[in-house]
């Protein structure tokens, strides 16, 4: 008899849940309509594509189908691991990311406080604009940039031999203890104007009366951006740290194919050039699958962890 009360109860609390949730979306039926199409955007390419993670644990050729192709399991996630240059891939991806993370985290912000020191607002917004514009260049067209400037007949080299600083061009992009720094270099110069849009944003909804009573204490520039701005856009580099935290095995591709060559591959091969090169191009698109779907799941993994240790920390989590 109880049983019957508290499924009947069960019942009806959850009819007035779904009622209640009826209303809540009728209400808001524009804005429902309006997300609608984004929602629809979502799921038919990011949500139906992760299907095909299925074929991760499959050996699949193309012209079989699925149900033709034997099934391995765990087999390709062993061998990716099992890969003589394995150590070599993961230690050019973790550096680079790790330079990203770092060196390329902290250039928009350094970059933002200082568009905030510019008063005048015409030369502000000019810079700005200047700033954004190597998001929008293409890699294809950076590569070509860099070679012309870097390369062995390129100017900067041309300059030095006429200067008499050297006697033979340095090969900056010939010699691999040079990849790192030339491919960090160039990922700060194509996002730090674009990854200052956030940053600016969130200066701007610091309270102006603190920078008054930081002046009536005789708080200089550097010290109002250092005890004032910089905590007030804290939570927005926290949580950007912790978006960014996911793409840790994420080093790059496009920058490494362009820019690498085989004098310099022992220093740019990276998970996703390998994958491309042994895998999509060879036709082995389970072990790409599988490699794709392993690096995903650590880069979630890597977002809790850091979203944890933040909420610890600092009281500022994503979830």
């Amino acid at each position: 008899m109880i049983s019957t009360s508290r499924s009947s109860a069960v019942k009806v609390d959850y009819r007035q849940k779904l009622a209640k949730l009826g209303r809540r979306v009728y209400k808001e039926r524009e804005l429902w309509f309006i997300s609608s199409f984004a929602i629809v955007w979502v799921l038919i390419f990011a949500y139906y594509p992760m299907y095909g993670l299925i074929y991760a644990f499959f050996d699949f050729f193309p012209g079989r189908t699925l149900a033709e192709s034997r099934f391995v399991g765990f087999d390709h996630f062993i061998q990716f691991f099992s890969l003589p240059d394995m150590l070599r891939i993961l230690r050019n991806t973790l550096v680079i990311s790790t330079l990203g993370l770092t060196a390329g985290f902290i250039a928009p912000i350094i970059l933002a406080l200082l568009f905030n020191e510019l008063s005048n607002s015409l030369f502000k917004r000019f810079v700005q604009s200047v700033s954004y514009l190597p998001h929008f260049i293409s890699w294809v067209v950076v590569a070509s940039i860099i070679f012309s400037m870097l390369g062995s007949e390129g100017v900067i080299n041309e300059v030095l031999i006429r200067m008499g600083m050297i006697e033979r061009p340095i090969g900056f992009l010939t010699e691999g203890e040079n990849f790192w720094a030339l491919i960090t270099g160039a990922n700060i110069w194509k996002g730090v104007g674009w990854g200052t849009i956030l940053y600016m944003s969130a200066i701007a909804g610091v309270d102006p009366e603190l920078y008054q009573a930081g002046a009536v204490d005789g708080l200089g520039r550097l010290g109002m951006a250092w005890h004032i701005t910089l905590p007030g856009i804290r939570p927005t580099i926290l949580l950007l740290f912790i978006l960014g935290a996911g793409g840790l095995l994420s080093a790059g591709f496009e920058q490494q194919l362009l820019l690498g060559n085989p004098l310099t591959r022992e220093y740019y091969e990276v998970v996703d050039t390998y994958v491309f090169r042994y895998g999509v191009q060879l036709g082995r698109f389970s072990f790409a699958t599988a490699v794709g779907l392993l690096r995903s799941v650590l880069g979630l993994m890597l977002v809790l962890i850091t979203n944890a240790l933040s909420k610890r920390l600092t009281d500022v989590s994503i979830i």
